[in-house]
């Protein structure tokens, strides 16, 4: 048996292989493609081109979304024998709370591209299985509607730290007053990435209203409507083509309140124009992180630390955590991969604080390397964006799954029985 929680939801992993194994007499395969090249390759056939190049592009060459991969071969684990492993937990501890894995949801935004209930479905996929969702600042649907989809399941919130602090602080009200349990702040995104994909097809879905449903249902960003323009405002004035008429019929059909509202409003230009406008901060600095510490009393993560020193930075500065993280290759092309710099972030921060990680993990034996290497708990991305695309709540649900049964398995049978026995002694440097 597997030791867990009488009502954990999340079924053993040799429970998972014979209920595979037996639909699979019957002539029933998985609905999810397990290994990840092949998921990516059906998410393909199943997606627009547009959306496609959005989730699976990287910075400029993407050497760094290959580096994130390729990095995790120059570690193998080193299995121990005759180890009682019949009863396994891999649950741990995270700011005072216990969660049923080291699993964790990284923030996907945009995800109304992948499937029409985006975020709503990934949400009652991971709540199924108490996994914490953090969720975007570019999500589909606002936090609050994603919260009600998951009881008292745990969820974060992802903060792009915009140009108005009073919006910042709104958004951190609204997380702290739908139940979120920390805030993960988004450093390596104060300006986009040189993503050649999107570029080639001159695509950005938040110019067509998409991804931006924390800011248009947000009390500070609507009234920021009403104000004048400022003197250092982007224009936002495409060439008027036929396309350009297209896209905003979608503006005006996707937006709230009704095509022909919206028509004579303008709002939804407004909207977008806003948007482009505040999201992003370039001046942002250490010092400001007083200013969110001062609003909130949750835990406060820096996503995007890579180099030890700003590792210590973070403690010095009273954060709580830390995500080791490159934004899945998508921000810095040849830029260093997340694993590679983890164990030295680990080392700096020296067990004062948390230290998660994402970008690259694929497999559950990623994530039992990374939590070798002192990861307190791993971040998944791309994995169930690609799962969302094929099968909506149960794709999402099925990625999960398959990754909770390879972890739990890679980490009995290299004979550890909990997270807390898994450390550095089990791999090797190749």
């Amino acid at each position: 048996m597997n030791q867990k929680d009488k009502t954990s939801s999340i079924p053993s992993p040799l429970d998972r292989q014979r209920e595979i194994y037996i639909k699979g007499v019957s002539g029933e395969l998985p609905i999810i493609p397990l290994n990840f090249s092949e998921l990516e390759a059906k998410a393909k056939q199943r997606l627009g081109a547009k959306a496609y190049a959005y989730i699976a592009g990287s910075a400029g060459e993407e050497s760094t979304a290959r580096r994130n991969t390729s990095a995790f071969q120059k570690w193998s684990i080193l299995p121990r024998m005759l180890k009682d492993v019949s009863q396994r937990d891999i649950s741990i501890s995270l700011f005072g709370k216990q969660l049923p894995s080291p699993f964790l949801l990284s923030p996907v935004g945009v995800q109304e591209l992948f499937h029409k209930e985006a975020d709503l479905a990934t949400a009652r996929a991971a709540s199924s299985l108490d996994i914490p969702m953090i969720f975007s600042n570019q999500a589909s649907y606002a936090m609050e509607e994603t919260a009600a989809q998951m009881g008292d399941s745990p969820r974060w919130f992802q903060l792009y730290w915009s140009k108005s602090n009073e919006m910042v602080g709104s958004f951190v009200s609204r997380a702290e007053a739908c139940g979120c349990d920390a805030i993960v702040v988004t450093l390596d995104t104060t300006m986009l990435g040189w993503r050649k994909r999107d570029l080639n097809l001159g695509y950005l879905p938040f110019m067509e209203g998409k991804g931006i449903a924390q800011y248009i249902s947000d009390p500070v960003f609507q009234r920021l409507l009403t104000e004048p323009a400022k003197a250092d405002d982007v224009p936002v004035k495409p060439k008027i083509t036929l396309y350009t008429l297209a896209s905003l019929v979608k503006l005006m059909s996707n937006y709230p309140g009704g095509f022909f509202k919206n028509m004579r409003t303008q709002i939804p230009r407004k909207a977008v124009k806003q948007f482009v406008n505040i999201y992003s901060r370039t001046t942002l600095t250490w010092e400001d992180l007083s200013f969110l510490r001062k609003h909130t009393s949750l835990p406060i993560l820096l996503k995007g630390i890579l180099h030890p020193d700003d590792a210590r930075k973070a403690v010095e500065y009273g954060m709580d955590g830390i995500v080791v993280s490159n934004h899945g290759g998508r921000q810095v092309d040849g830029s260093v991969s997340s694993i590679e710099m983890l164990p030295e972030v680990v080392a700096a921060v020296a067990d004062q604080i948390p230290v998660l990680m994402d970008s690259g993990i694929r497999t559950g034996a990623d994530a039992f390397k990374a939590l070798a290497l002192g990861a307190t708990g791993v971040c998944i991305g791309r994995p169930y964006a690609y799962g969302l695309a094929l099968a909506g709540e149960s794709g999402v649900r099925e990625v999960l799954l398959n990754f909770l049964a390879e972890f739990e398995l890679t980490m009995g049978l290299a004979g550890c029985r909990s997270v807390g026995d898994i450390g550095g002694e089990m791999l090797r440097k190749n």
